[in-house]
């Protein structure tokens, strides 16, 4: 069901989009549904949404928007972000309210992941 007026889909450019479909895919277990050569959907992952084929990336410093997953066991996420070909560009650190890390997906998008448990 969509809400009146609430977020409900969200897009990424994507450079190569085999390459990121594989990445979440083993990363956090995402499956797609193709919409031509060009366009892959994915859903029920807290928000649905897409990747389109791009030269572009969204990445926080350069004003992109930041997707922040959450994790009950962050140090896990992080190793299955890494297996999967994800770049940490900001290693895991504590903020008010639990700790996070930054990573790059194979198409140049940067997401984040935190936890509110300390070790």
């Amino acid at each position: 069901m969509h809400d009146h007026e609430k977020i409900d889909y969200v897009e990424f450019p994507a450079v190569d989009l085999e390459k990121t479909k594989e990445f979440f895919r083993q990363a956090f277990g995402w499956t797609f549904e193709d919409f031509g050569p060009t366009y892959t959907a994915f859903a029920d992952q807290g928000l649905d949404g897409g990747f389109y084929q791009s030269e572009l990336q969204s990445q926080a410093d350069k004003g992109g928007a930041l997707i922040v997953f959450y994790s009950e066991d962050i140090e896990a996420t992080l190793q299955k972000v890494t297996a999967a070909g994800g770049k940490i560009n900001k290693p895991i650190f504590s903020f008010p309210g639990g700790r996070r890390f930054h990573f790059i997906e194979p198409s140049g998008n940067e997401f984040s992941v935190w936890a509110d448990k300390t070790p």
